[in-house]
């Protein structure tokens, strides 16, 4: 890396740019109240709206912003990482190999495919830091998951941003359209955040397949075993292949580990070999977080039931939503995102939930304005939606 771009990487851990996406907005957002402006990120496609005070987490009634999972971890998950707290004395390499093999016999890659990390969007961010040391453009969705993205742009790097299409998938063909000589990579969120919507399956594979012999492909996954066919839907197939394709996995999501701070990304021997470069991966991950990590994906019973339990959830509070005039778009996910009536002006919109201390985020693109929540247990929703009703009065 060239002596300005590190300086320039430097500088951004400094300023905390590349640390967990929930510190980050919560910096964000604690500099938007004390300064008075009413929003927590804007650029020219999305702002992120800010509420003018925020109370302590502990005091919410209803916790719906950042899209967790309030049934987990798993009790095993639990379990596991209390009698392995003993041992955290020890660094955690030889647990960690464990369970890089698991996860490799999961995908169906070999290990050397495998890179670990404290979330996934650590891992997003590390590629974008590999890619973009010199510049270039990624091409991703009008909206998409801003992560990789702020570093890209942090890297002096550009945005070729496509709107969804009419169906609110990802406009594949305009989107491959756009590729050319600075492209260094196409970025995908799939199911999308903001918008919890998915891409059809064969479609999108066709495309990866084809598209990455021309630039490298990243498929973030974050929620896709909620979505309607789960792990059926993902592209990870296409490492096998030797596609330049990287996909991104959580256990934030569907997990319910989300304080734990785990993820990992499959991609090729080749690509995984630069990013190690400037990282070693695993190196942010305690012993104690992956032994609860490996219990949980044996949890097979406890993560069935999350999934019953969120759609259970979801539904309701769509037909809640429905009833009162309101169309979210088709969710893939554990959150809804619906627009505002025009006569709402967000920031009083977001007081008024807050001040019933129920935490939501509202946002703009398309000119429109949006409410994203997260589904939460059945008592979470009934509150959001008495909090919502009295909040647009």
């Amino acid at each position: 890396m060239k002596r300005r771009n590190l300086l320039k990487y430097s500088s951004a851990l400094g300023f905390g740019l590349f640390t967990s996406p929930s510190l980050l907005w919560s910096k964000e957002l604690d500099q938007s109240i004390k300064s008075g402006r009413n929003y927590i990120f804007k650029n020219e496609d999305i702002i992120e709206y800010s509420p003018s005070t925020f109370p302590k987490l502990s005091e919410l009634k209803a916790r719906l912003h950042w899209n967790e999972n309030p049934y987990g971890p798993s009790k095993l998950a639990l379990k596991a990482y209390k009698q392995n707290a003993k041992s955290a004395n020890f660094y955690s390499w030889d647990v960690l190999s464990d369970f890089t093999k698991k996860i490799a016999k999961k995908e169906g890659v070999k290990s050397e495919n495998i890179m670990t990390g404290p979330g996934s969007s650590d891992l997003l961010e590390k590629v974008a830091i590999t890619l973009f040391k010199k510049g270039g453009t990624v091409i991703a969705a009008d909206p998409c998951y801003m992560s990789l993205v702020n570093v890209v742009l942090s890297m002096s790097g550009d945005w070729k941003s496509v709107k969804l299409n009419s169906n609110f998938e990802h406009d594949l063909d305009k989107m491959e359209s756009k590729i050319d000589s600075n492209t260094k990579l196409l970025y995908i969120t799939n199911p999308n955040n903001p918008t919890a919507t998915i891409t059809n399956t064969k479609k999108l594979y066709d495309f990866c397949d084809r598209v990455s012999q021309k630039v490298p492909v990243f498929i973030d996954e974050a929620y896709l075993e909620i979505s309607e066919g789960g792990l059926e839907n993902s592209m990870v197939g296409l490492v096998s292949k030797g596609r330049d394709v990287i996909v991104s996995r959580t256990f934030s999501k569907f997990y319910g580990m989300a304080g734990f701070r785990l993820g990992y990304i499959v991609a090729t021997d080749q690509r995984l070999s630069e990013i190690r470069e400037i990282t070693r991966g695993g190196m942010g991950i305690s012993g104690p977080t992956i032994y609860a990590a490996m219990k949980s994906l044996d949890d097979t019973n406890f993560l069935d039931e999350c999934k019953e339990k969120l759609i259970f959830n979801r539904t309701f509070t769509e037909s809640q939503l429905k009833s009162r005039g309101f169309d979210p778009m088709p969710s893939n996910t554990n959150f809804l995102i619906f627009e505002l009536p025009n006569d709402q002006n967000p920031n009083i919109f977001l007081k008024k939930m807050y001040d019933q201390k129920v935490s939501i985020k509202v946002m703009k693109f398309w000119e429109k304005n949006w409410c994203r929540v997260t589904v939460g247990t059945l008592d979470n929703m009934k509150t959001f939606i008495n909090a919502f009703d009295k909040a647009l009065v």
